[in-house]
């Protein structure tokens, strides 16, 4: 199976050791991913903020670059999550709508694609796990509260789950959003800090000694409310962890 590695712009500017990580599992369930280095952004702030036409000149950039692959792979669920619904109605290009459909946020492959449901090894924390809105409601990687039934187990919350030492602690309103929303931060920052730091206390209250989460851009927001109150708490994503853990 030939992977490529997709690594979003923020993980690629402002957090790369997430990108790395994301390598290493991989590498230690026996892929070999190929990380294409004429790869750019997928286009979704342009696509939030309702710059379409630059959106599409990105999305078509990712289907030059990835559509030779058998699955893509990312460590975003906002991004895999842009891709797979976004794609195909931006680019007239009969390989977007198939490209869509292979591509996948870390987990999820991990569990769809590789049949991976525990791993091996330890790694000793009480973590909160927060879902991004994306993966959850877009992706439906999980169940939201809103709904009544249907959903499915969270990867993300299964394969953490199974690591010897790990302690998944649930925060009241365990999907709430954190308040980033990318372009939302910056035009409503200060309902955005009052949502994270709802979200940073609730993991508090709980017990959390880390948030992990499968986006980065949720954990850059929710570690700079963390940082600004004082919080002893940790953020780390879930390819982080995975990459961290002790095996024997």
């Amino acid at each position: 199976m030939a992977v490529g590695l997709f690594i979003p712009c923020y993980v690629d500017q402002l957090r790369p050791e997430v990108g790395l990580a994301t390598l290493d599992v991989l590498e230690s369930l026996g892929c070999r991913p190929d990380y294409p280095r004429d790869q750019t952004c997928c286009g979704q702030p342009f696509l939030t903020a309702g710059l379409t036409r630059e959106s599409a000149r990105l999305a078509r950039r990712f289907v030059d670059v990835f559509a030779g692959y058998d699955s893509v792979v990312t460590p975003s669920g906002s991004c895999a999550a842009t891709v797979r619904r976004h794609l195909a109605s931006q680019v007239d290009d009969p390989r977007a709508q198939a490209l869509a459909s292979r591509t996948h946020e870390l987990c999820e492959f991990i569990v769809d694609v590789l049949g991976v449901f525990a791993l091996a090894g330890r790694f000793e924390a009480r973590i909160g796990l927060h879902p991004s809105c994306h993966a959850l409601r877009e992706l439906g990687l999980g169940r939201p509260s809103e709904r009544m039934g249907g959903g499915r187990d969270d990867p993300a919350r299964l394969l953490l789950g199974s690591i010897e030492g790990v302690s998944l602690v649930a925060p009241s309103r365990p999907d709430e959003c954190c308040g980033f929303g990318g372009v939302f931060a910056i035009g409503e920052p200060a309902i955005s800090c009052a949502m994270g730091r709802d979200r940073v206390s609730a993991h508090r209250t709980a017990g959390a000694q880390m948030i992990a989460s499968t986006d980065v851009s949720c954990l850059i927001h929710l570690d700079g409310i963390a940082r600004h109150e004082g919080a002893p708490i940790r953020t780390l994503h879930v390819a982080e962890v995975m990459a961290a853990r002790e095996l024997g």
